[in-house]
């Protein structure tokens, strides 16, 4: 596929992150999905064989933009690896004190799908996952952190789980409370010895 056909698919895909990230997953009727992207169902049954294809392709859509808005907060903070980690979590509460904010579009789908752990988004949502956290472990590592792997695993947690709370109490406090953990966890493995 090729020309009109890509940017086709890409308004679909468009279309669909921003519907299904504002009403969820299951809310989402084809018809709708068909309308916001301004296509017919037949154009869009042509793209995406199903409903879960698509998921599954809004959700890949968005891993390698998402990972890249991380490493670019994590090379643009000034300071020591440890100051580096604490900005991932200052930025992240920046770019999601915003009320159109419905909490991390990866742990949605998948909290929405987990009745279906096999569903391809659910799958696309755990890879991107894992790449984050792969990342995450080789800043750590070429910052000379010391196990960085086991470090990295708490990051996410931390990260992942300051998300939920946010999400929960629209409060920024929880995301400070869980940067501040963060950078201290790292300053304690950057002073230890291998």
């Amino acid at each position: 596929m090729s020309g009109r056909g890509d940017i086709t698919r890409q308004q679909i895909v468009v279309a669909a992150t921003r519907l299904f990230y504002g009403e969820g997953i299951k809310a989402v009727s084809m018809d709708a999905l068909a309308e916001k992207a301004g296509v017919t169902k037949k154009t869009l049954y042509y793209h995406f064989a199903s409903k879960d294809e698509l998921v599954a392709e809004t959700i890949a859509a968005r891993d390698q933009p998402t990972l890249e808005l991380y490493m670019r907060w994590f090379a643009e903070t000034d300071g020591s690896v440890a100051d580096k980690i604490r900005g991932l979590f200052a930025k992240l509460g920046r770019s999601v004190d915003t009320p159109r904010w419905r909490g991390c579009g990866f742990l949605r789908t998948i909290a929405e799908l987990a009745n279906t752990p096999a569903h391809p988004a659910v799958k696309a949502g755990a890879a991107h996952k894992k790449r984050f956290e792969a990342w995450l472990q080789s800043e750590l590592r070429d910052h000379g952190v010391a196990d960085a792997s086991a470090l990295a695993r708490q990051l996410v947690i931390l990260l992942d789980g300051a998300t939920t709370v946010m999400l929960i109490h629209r409060d920024l406090d929880y995301v400070e409370a869980a940067g501040q953990l963060a950078r201290s966890l790292v300053e304690q493995a950057a002073t230890r010895p291998d």
